[in-house]
């Protein structure tokens, strides 16, 4: 296994652990915990292959990944009470499983020949999807739309990691950079509450009346 694919196990882990922490702040039982765990870390890649037509999909390929993201959601509820204290380390696990499934995401789309654009949309598609899932099956307004940095950075991993192998970076080499980038630039965002420019409803009154 590649560091690319340590990487990736390790992401999807700490991303079920986290839809996990989100089903038992909402009140669900066992069977939902594990259920919002596995969509949140395997829900971005599904949404990849499935837009890309890229079959099967990666967990019926491998589905040795349910096992991973189904044990790391029950161990989490199983440990309820540590995991809440450890909120500042899922942060950071979520910022590795941004930037990872984003490089990966772009890796799948760059080895079926899709346009360059398409790399980079399918590394954002791949890196935030299954976080907005989670929030919408939790009935929420997804994390991606509304707070500190996220998409933003999943959008400049992507592109610095194409235009790094482009510049002539070999993929590993490449692969690291643009994961750091990413990582660095989620930890300051969360770290210093960077975010864009927020809309409230008192901007746009009286866009409804006639």
């Amino acid at each position: 296994m590649g560091l690319l694919g340590i990487v990736y196990l390790i992401a999807i882990t700490a991303e079920a652990a986290s839809g996990a922490i989100m089903g038992m702040r909402r009140n669900m039982d066992l069977f939902g915990i594990a259920f919002i765990g596995t969509v949140t870390a395997l829900g971005g890649g599904s949404v990849r292959d499935m837009l890309l037509g890229h079959y099967p999909v990666g967990w019926v390929a491998h589905p040795e990944y349910l096992a991973y993201t189904i044990g790391a959601a029950i161990v989490t509820a199983a440990l309820a009470r540590q995991a809440y204290r450890l909120k500042s380390a899922f942060l950071v696990l979520d910022a590795m499983g941004l930037v990872a499934f984003t490089v990966i995401g772009c890796d799948v789309a760059a080895s079926l020949g899709v346009h360059v654009v398409i790399v980079v949309l399918m590394g954002l598609i791949t890196g935030i999807f299954g976080g907005l899932l989670r929030d919408v099956l939790c009935n929420q307004v997804p994390l991606v739309l509304r707070r500190d940095l996220y998409a933003s950075v999943s959008l400049v991993t992507g592109v610095a990691y194409v235009g790094l192998q482009r510049g002539g970076l070999d993929h590993d080499t490449a692969m690291l950079v643009a994961v750091t980038i990413g990582f660095v630039m989620r930890l300051l965002a969360i770290r210093y509450k960077l975010a864009l420019p927020v809309f409230k409803a008192e901007h746009v009154r009286g866009f409804d009346e006639d």
